[in-house]
């Protein structure tokens, strides 16, 4: 079982509470809709609606608490929202803007070799960037870093290039500080909505190196609980989804 059982409770308490949460403040939008009511029902438009709210929310209510959660007993320091810094050496700075540039033209990427270059160019002036947070940070035991950007299944192509350029500042700024750090940088999709199908990683491989710089699905969370994590994680959804049934119920049926 990769799961322990405080980690199961406090999983499904981030889940529940997110939910009563959500149930207290929501307030639907009123629009007038008067064939889709007549056709749908208003409780279903109102569960529509609410889905809709509730999926802008999920990455920092509910994936990146129970992603601290799940790396707890794996990660000797873990962290949410953590801030990396925002100084980075001059030189540094424009070794990113390279990078860029050469992938920009067709240069295939390779996140090691692109390590090597940003650790290789600490040089120049100190820049001051605007302070930089990191959704989940990890440490190992032996001091190696991981530091993840929770994104939506489904991210904006055109945005690519921007969550490109973060990674590799987060590496140039763990390096200003330093140098002898083992520093990842990552994307993390939280699910697959390809499935069963493969994720359409054509859609990030121009600017992303597939292996060293992302993690999707089952990936992702194995990796911060262990082999069966994602698995369990689902039955803790599951779970709560049960246990709360009347509840939902109740709060929808005020809208028939």
């Amino acid at each position: 079982m990769a799961l322990t059982n405080e980690q199961r409770e406090e999983i499904q308490n981030v889940i529940s509470n997110c939910l009563r949460n959500k149930f207290k403040n929501y307030v639907p939008q009123n629009n007038y809709m008067p064939f889709h009511f007549r056709l749908l029902g208003k409780d279903r438009m109102a569960l529509y609606s609410f889905m809709q709210s509730l999926l802008t929310t999920f990455g920092t209510s509910i994936f990146e608490p129970v992603a601290a959660a799940l790396a707890q007993t794996k990660f000797a320091r873990v962290e949410t929202q953590y801030v990396v810094g925002n100084t980075i050496y001059s030189q540094c700075q424009q070794c990113v803007q390279t990078i860029i540039n050469e992938l920009t033209i067709q240069a295939k990427p390779n996140k090691i070799n692109e390590l090597s270059r940003l650790n290789n160019s600490l040089r120049g002036d100190i820049n001051s960037l605007k302070p930089m947070k990191v959704d989940l940070f990890l440490e190992t035991e032996t001091g190696e870093q991981y530091l993840f950007d929770l994104k939506t299944a489904k991210p904006n192509k055109g945005d690519f290039q921007k969550y490109k350029q973060t990674l590799l500042e987060w590496a140039g700024i763990t390096y200003t500080n330093d140098k002898d750090l083992k520093v990842h940088s990552l994307i993390a999709i939280p699910y697959n909505p390809y499935h069963p199908e493969p994720y359409q990683f054509w859609t990030l491989a121009g600017m992303l190196d597939l292996e060293e710089e992302l993690m999707v699905d089952k990936r992702f969370w194995n990796f911060l609980g262990g082999e069966g994590a994602y698995d369990e994680l689902l039955e803790c959804f599951e779970s709560v989804g049960i246990e709360m049934r009347d509840e939902i119920d109740a709060y929808f049926s005020r809208f028939k």
